[in-house]
C-alpha cells in the first residue's frame, strides 16, 4: 500500500498573511522588529482628520496602540506645515504581524511604521486612487543628496518624529541625513535617531521602542553616541566615490540565500497569537 505524501509545513508569512483581523488579546509585541508577531492589534482607520492609510488591498495598516497613537500625533504636526495636510500612510504590520508575504523584512512586531514623503495635498483620497498614487523620491546622485522636492517640512516631521521618546530609530536615505545635520539649528540630540539606510527615498521609516513593560519585546540595540552626522557623510562619500570590492576569499562558503521562518522560529507566544479569534 502506498503512503500518502506529508504535507509540507506552511512558511510563517503564509499563516501570518492569511489572518485578515487582528488577535482578540491584550496587546503585547512578541520578538524583534524582523522576527516576532503582535497580539491585539489595532488597525489604523482608513482616514482620519490628518491621515490616510494607503495601499488598503495589502491589509497592512494594523499595529500595537501606542504605534496608532503615535501615527495620529505626528500626522497632526504635520498638517501644521506649509503644504501638508497631514500625512500618507504605508506599511504598519499584518493584523497579527509576523513575516509578510512580500517586501518587508522587519514591521513584524507592529511598531514600524513607513511614511510616505509625498506631501498630503489632500485626504479624500479614493480607495482605487490609493492604489494607484504613488509617492515621489528625494533623493539625487543615487542617494548622495536631496533634490527639489525636498523642503523645510520634511525636515521638520522628521525632527517631531525623532525627538517623541517612543521612537527608536528614523531610517532615511544617506542624503537626507546630511542635508538634516546641515540645516539643524540648536539641540542635536534628536538626529542620534536618524540612521541613514538604502531604499528610504520614497517614504521615511519610523521604529518605535518597545512599550513600556512588555516584556516579550525585543529592542534594537541603542544608536551609537553622537549625532551620526559623520557616519552619514561617509555613506555620502562611498556612494560618490564608491570604494573597491573586497576580494574574496576562493575558500569561503558562498552566501546563501536567508531561510524562511516557520512558525516554530518565532517566539512561542506567536503561535497563540495565530490561534486566537
Amino acid at each position: 500500500m502506498l503512503a500518502l505524501p506529508v504535507a509540507a509545513e506552511p512558511l510563517a508569512k503564509q499563516l501570518f498573511g492569511a489572518k485578515p483581523a487582528g488577535s482578540r488579546q491584550a496587546p503585547a509585541s512578541y520578538g524583534s522588529y524582523s522576527k516576532g508577531c503582535v497580539a491585539g492589534a489595532v488597525q489604523l482607520p482608513e482616514t482620519g482628520p490628518t491621515w490616510q492609510a494607503m495601499r488598503l488591498s495589502r491589509n497592512r495598516n494594523w499595529g500595537h496602540p501606542e504605534t496608532i497613537d503615535f501615527i495620529q500625533d505626528l500626522s497632526g504636526f504635520a498638517a501644521r506645515q506649509p503644504g501638508w495636510t497631514g500625512l500618507y500612510i504605508g506599511d504598519i504590520s499584518q493584523p497579527r504581524g509576523g513575516p509578510m508575504t512580500s517586501g518587508h523584512r522587519s514591521h513584524q512586531v507592529g511598531l514600524d511604521i513607513d511614511i510616505w514623503m509625498l506631501p498630503t495635498s489632500r485626504l479624500n483620497l479614493s480607495k482605487r486612487k490609493r492604489e494607484n498614487i504613488s509617492s515621489i523620491s528625494m533623493q539625487r546622485a543615487k542617494g548622495a543628496y536631496v533634490n527639489g522636492s525636498w523642503s523645510r517640512a520634511h525636515h521638520e516631521i522628521i525632527r517631531a518624529a525623532a525627538r517623541d521618546r517612543r521612537v527608536a530609530r528614523i531610517f532615511v536615505f544617506p542624503g537626507a541625513k546630511v542635508q538634516m545635520c546641515k540645516d539643524n539649528k540648536g539641540s542635536r540630540r534628536w538626529l542620534r535617531k536618524v540612521r541613514p539606510w538604502w531604499g528610504h527615498h520614497y517614504h521615511f521609516h519610523v521604529r518605535l521602542s518597545c512599550p513600556k513593560g512588555a516584556s516579550g519585546c525585543v529592542n534594537q540595540n541603542p544608536p551609537p553616541r553622537g549625532d551620526g552626522c559623520a557616519e552619514a557623510q561617509q555613506w555620502v562619500n562611498n556612494i560618490l566615490s564608491p570604494p573597491p570590492p573586497k576580494p574574496r576569499d576562493p575558500n569561503s562558503p558562498k552566501p546563501q540565500p536567508r531561510r524562511e521562518y516557520f512558525l516554530a522560529d518565532l517566539p512561542q507566544q506567536c503561535a497563540s497569537v495565530l490561534r486566537s479569534n
